[in-house]
């Protein structure tokens, strides 16, 4: 084991993606802080996001087979945690106390309800066709608010390629969503 911690990940991941485990126990303790973090930043909850990140884990070992840049697999490690967290976020259930909920006429009607949650989908839609590194790129800087020198060093780019990612994604996150304005 201890000659793997010191081996790529590009290599890793292919290693992994044979059913080798150990390399993929390298991988996940090499990247596992940086993702639960990530989780954390969306997901707000430490508990939830240990959850998120064991369950995109387990995606990941699943899917490894179907990675094609090995040499990226923390980006991709972290697409996987932010759909996830992106749908745990979804299933929540509000849990306000009774004494500080606000009076039923103000909350939102089923109509509104409604109307958010069909904007939600149609922008998941959207960022599921958004190629993976365009996906990433948004996901770190509009949900996780990372500052595009802290993107560019998380995805080993620079911070010029960071901002035609997101110039890109965020074009056709716009054109896409034209219809919710």
């Amino acid at each position: 084991m201890d000659r793997l911690v010191s081996v790529e990940d590009g290599i890793l991941a292919q290693r992994a993606a044979d059913g080798d485990e150990r390399a993929f126990g390298v991988l996940v303790r090499r990247h596992g802080p940086f993702l639960v973090a990530f989780a954390t930043r969306i997901l707000r909850s430490r508990a939830d996001a240990d959850d998120c990140v064991q369950e995109a884990l387990i995606v990941a070992w699943r899917r490894l087979p179907e990675l094609r840049e090995p040499d990226r697999v923390r980006a991709w490690f972290s697409t996987i945690v932010a759909r996830k967290a992106t749908d745990r976020l979804r299933s929540r259930r509000p849990s306000t106390p009774i004494e500080d909920a606000e009076p039923l006429s103000t909350l939102p009607g089923p109509d509104e309800s409604a109307l958010t949650s069909s904007q939600l989908d149609a922008l998941r839609a959207v960022l599921d066709e958004l190629p993976a590194e365009q996906r990433t790129a948004w996901l770190l800087r509009e949900v996780s608010g990372y500052s595009y020198d802290e993107i560019a060093r998380e995805l080993g780019i620079s911070a010029t390629a960071v901002r035609g990612r997101l110039a890109r994604a965020r074009a056709t996150v716009f054109e896409r969503m034209q219809e919710w304005r």
